[in-house]
């Protein structure tokens, strides 16, 4: 008996499971995985670390520590609460690294002008404007200092906070002093001028003006503060 032989195989027939795709077979869209596929990985990151790091960086400056909310940190950086964990950590861990940001760039504002060779006055009028630059930006108000405003706070009960608010001093301090050591070597300032009194003098008028204009204390009269304050430390004798 002779086999029939089988009939072709219609070009619409659908492909059965493992069959090997058709030479010229349009692709399907929306086909579920095969079994045996390997898995797709899940979605990158949404957010950029940084970014969100200056996120809530300025939420911190504006409400502090305490009175800021994982949930107003959620909705700041546009994280959820596991995202913003795996990120930086817990509140705590999140507040320092945003005080560690804060000083890294405050640091660069000023570093420019502390380096330069100027007289001594301009010197002083230059690191003083900087300062009221940073203390005045904000867009829902002046947000002063964060060393002076928030860490100060959060460092009477918190050693690690309490440790880089002293170093951050100390720090302004040790820079406003080598200028005046300069300034007095080149015959600015007299011999009985000391240059660890007027730091301390200028980095008090640095951590007043970052009060005040907290307060809203206008700019004029701020300005007229730090030229009073100069006025001294430039004739201190």
């Amino acid at each position: 008996m002779v086999q029939k032989s089988k009939p072709p195989a219609a070009a619409n027939e659908p492909k059965r499971r493992g069959e090997p795709e058709r030479r010229g077979e349009p692709e399907r869209r929306g086909e579920p995985e095969r079994r045996g596929e390997p898995k797709r990985r899940g979605r990158p990151r949404a957010y950029e670390p940084e970014i969100a790091l200056g996120k809530a960086l300025d939420l911190f400056r504006r409400q502090g520590f305490a009175a800021t909310s994982l949930d107003d940190l959620s909705e700041a950086t546009g994280m959820n609460r596991p995202s913003l964990y795996g990120a930086f950590g817990d509140k705590r861990e999140l507040y320092i690294k945003s005080y560690q940001r804060y000083r890294e760039e405050a640091r660069a504002s000023m570093l420019t002008i502390f380096r330069e060779e100027m007289p001594l006055r301009q010197r002083l009028e230059r690191i003083f404007a900087s300062a009221l630059n940073i203390y005045l930006s904000g867009e829902t108000g002046p947000r002063g200092c964060f060393t002076v405003v928030t860490a100060a706070s959060e460092a009477v009960s918190d050693p690690e906070i309490r440790a880089m608010v002293l170093d951050g001093l100390s720090e302004l301090d040790k820079a406003f002093a080598n200028c005046f050591r300069k300034a007095k070597e080149k015959g600015e300032l007299p011999e009985s001028a000391d240059p660890a009194v007027l730091a301390q003098l200028a980095s008090a008028t640095v951590h007043s003006i970052a009060i005040r204009s907290r307060a809203r204390v206008s700019r004029k009269d701020l300005e007229a503060i730090v030229k009073g304050a100069i006025d001294v430390m430039v004739g201190a004798g």
